[in-house]
């Protein structure tokens, strides 16, 4: 009978995914707010509560962000990576003043103390890699000259997390300054022979998971990804870091028939994630903080595209690209609500967790919406900000005629 519930409540889900998904290719629209909005009406106080296939869901939840993570690294390779990372780590300092202050500010502000400035300055920081690389496929600038910045910036945020993740982790649960140096010390010895195994070796990497049987591609790759996704979470590194990194370390034909066999699975789960994230926030916990929580989420929507503005042009990319770079950054998610978790399992503050649900959610519909539009709106406002030439007054058969000596 069990099974039976949780096949009904799943195949329902997937089902009304897809007729979401249509009806926002109708009208050239990012789905990701319409499926948050699903999770929210099937979530904890919304319509049509689930039970039976919620556990399901969440596993399916963390498969789509491995994945997401996983075909971003597709894209580029280990090489790509390192000569990004060495030009464009100014643009990670510039991201993290700019939208990691105004988190721990208001947190101080509202009299929660330093480690909640802490974990809330995360919380605004770090943009949703897993909203972002949806978004640049739907509109299709995956190719474009400013996605390598955009990419660039994601990148140093996610290694970011495995020197911040493990910090909070000592600070929440309070303890002393020996066990937290000993967490850190794994986190960054794990990151970093990761990203040493996939630069090094990489063609190695790429010829033991070669196959020219699509099955037996898609069963390595697949089971590859997850299991060293598992081993760095287990290490306290951020599973999306191990499967960016996985991703980097394929290159060649094999990247290519990964790319081409795991897409619609990457698909499917990444809508699972964006309704989990739903499922998760009880639409009566909002109101409370919905106001502090649109005035930070609409400062640090405008910092995020000043970073990427200002990322894109130190890159030479063009006027438009730099908007549409800074437009794209502004989602955040997976991240920011592992962080808040931290601190709320913790007991840190109980207002916490309620501010960074309703925040998170606001700049992950806002997110596709910013990213679409922002380019479009700049390029109208600046047109309409520019003085108007006056006219060249005619040339009459007077001022034609010779002058004479």
């Amino acid at each position: 009978m069990h099974s039976a519930v949780l096949l009904i409540e799943f195949g329902s889900i997937i089902l009304g995914l897809g007729l979401l998904g249509r009806f926002a290719g109708r009208f050239q629209l990012s789905p990701i707010p319409l499926y948050l909005l699903a999770g929210l009406a099937f979530g904890e106080g919304g319509l049509l509560p689930l039970g039976a296939s919620e556990e399901f869901i969440a596993t399916g939840a963390e498969i789509g962000v491995i994945l997401l993570l996983l075909m971003l690294g597709l894209e580029y390779t280990a090489t790509d990576l390192v000569s990004n990372l060495k030009t464009h780590y100014p643009s990670g300092l510039v991201d993290c003043a700019l939208n990691a202050l105004p988190g721990a500010a208001v947190a101080l502000l509202l009299g929660w103390g330093p480690v909640a400035a802490v974990v809330l300055a995360g919380v605004t920081w770090i943009s949703s890699s897993g909203v972002i690389a949806k978004v640049l496929g739907d509109l299709g600038r995956v190719g474009n000259r400013e996605t390598p910045v955009i990419l660039s910036v994601l990148v140093l945020e996610d290694l970011a997390m495995a020197v911040y993740l493990p910090i909070v982790t000592a600070l929440v649960a309070g303890v002393g300054l020996m066990a937290g140096s000993v967490t850190l010390a794994i986190a960054l010895g794990a990151a970093g022979l990761v990203l040493f195994l996939a630069v090094r070796y990489g063609r190695l990497i790429s010829r033991f998971v070669s196959s020219d049987d699509p099955e037996k591609l898609l069963l390595v790759v697949l089971g590859l990804t997850i299991l060293v996704a598992g081993v760095a979470q287990q290490l306290q590194v951020s599973a999306a870091v191990g499967a960016f990194l996985v991703g980097i370390a394929l290159s060649g034909e094999v990247a290519e028939g990964a790319h081409t066999l795991l897409s619609p699975l990457r698909d499917l789960f990444a809508a699972v994630f964006f309704v989990f994230f739903g499922l998760h926030t009880d639409p009566s916990s909002i109101p409370p903080v919905l106001l502090p929580a649109l005035a930070l989420a609409v400062v640090t929507a405008l910092t995020k595209i000043a970073t990427g503005y200002w990322a894109a042009r130190r890159a030479g990319i063009s006027v438009k690209g730099r908007w549409r770079a800074g437009g794209a950054l502004v989602a955040r998610g997976e991240f920011s609500i592992v962080i808040a978790g931290l601190a709320v399992a913790a007991g840190v503050e109980p207002s916490l967790g309620p501010l960074a649900t309703a925040y998170v959610l606001i700049l992950v519909v806002l997110g596709p919406l910013t990213a679409r539009y922002t380019e479009p709106v700049a390029t109208w406002w600046t047109r309409r900000r520019e003085p108007s030439r006056p006219e060249p007054a005619p040339r009459t058969a007077e001022a034609e005629a010779p002058v004479a000596d």
